[in-house]
């Protein structure tokens, strides 16, 4: 799909799994397993959705998914599943080598959102999997993610956040923002502080990346969020102001972790933001 100045391909990073009550707090397992079944660890399946913009002279990847450092331990807790595609698989699929990517941005920094920015090399050591990337990531949430919080200090990684800190290519930055032309950064603080989403945008088209606010579609009901969540209230907040703008101006929705249907536009009925059409890229 063509939006502005960019090709927009989605680009499929694996499968893994979460705890479903986790993923939906406090609505009723009744409810939820209907269209998320668990496993027998009351895990649900999700995938890893990441999205490949390229122009002239750009090659973006907005999230890179889980990465390839973890333990068998690690593996086995979230069931990583790379069998049937990986991020460079994908991205290969598309003719894209990891030195063609010129830009990463980085929504926020929980394990399954940037483990793919770094690698270990041949020696066990960690490098930037995208070695002429500048990767961009809010100044706020790095550094709450360096604070170690005890609510959410599992989801950052030293291992992932360590090296890129170090590296000459982090580029730390400060609030909402025009990034580039046609890609603007919008700031959400219910799931974690100073979460990125991204706004793609061309003369009629508009594409938001949603990364965690609504991390798949049946996050679509306003009530259903996260036990994940810092601040529920504010993510159903949050929620409510962007779909309200999505279904008035017709944005198409990329949801970073439904198995089954990765963007899509939507409207608003007396039952509430209901999916309209599910699109391809």
């Amino acid at each position: 799909m063509q939006i502005g100045k960019y090709e927009v391909q989605m680009i499929d990073a694996g499968r893994y799994k979460l705890d479903g009550g986790a993923m939906f707090g406090v609505v009723p397992r009744t409810l939820w397993q209907k269209e998320n079944p668990p496993d027998e660890k009351n895990r649900i399946l999700m995938s890893l959705n990441t999205l490949l913009l390229v122009s002239a002279g750009r090659v973006i990847l907005i999230d890179s998914g889980v990465g390839n450092k973890f333990s068998d331990k690690f593996k086995e807790i979230y069931d990583i599943d790379y069998s049937h595609t990986s991020l460079l698989k994908s991205l290969a699929e598309k003719n894209i080598q990891p030195e063609d990517v010129t830009d990463v941005i980085v929504t926020h920094l929980h394990f399954d959102h940037v483990g793919g920015a770094t690698h270990l090399d041949s020696d066990g050591q960690i490098q930037l999997q995208f070695p002429n990337a500048n990767y961009y990531v809010q100044k706020k949430q790095l550094e709450w993610a360096q604070k170690g919080f005890p609510k959410d200090r599992a989801s950052y990684l030293t291992e992932n956040i360590e090296p890129l800190y170090k590296s000459r290519k982090l580029k730390i930055l400060e609030g909402p923002q025009k990034l580039l032309e046609g890609v603007e950064l919008i700031l959400s603080e219910g799931h974690t502080v100073a979460q990125q989403m991204v706004k793609i945008s061309g003369q009629n088209e508009k594409l938001i990346y949603l990364a965690d606010l609504i991390p798949m579609t049946a996050h679509l009901n306003l009530p259903w969020v996260m036990a994940y969540d810092l601040h529920p209230v504010q993510t159903i907040q949050e929620k409510e102001e962007i779909l309200e703008k999505a279904t008035k101006e017709e944005w198409l929705l990329f949801f970073e972790h439904d198995p089954r249907i990765y963007c899509a536009q939507v409207y608003k009925s007396e039952k509430g933001y209901q999916l309209k059409q599910d699109i391809k890229l």
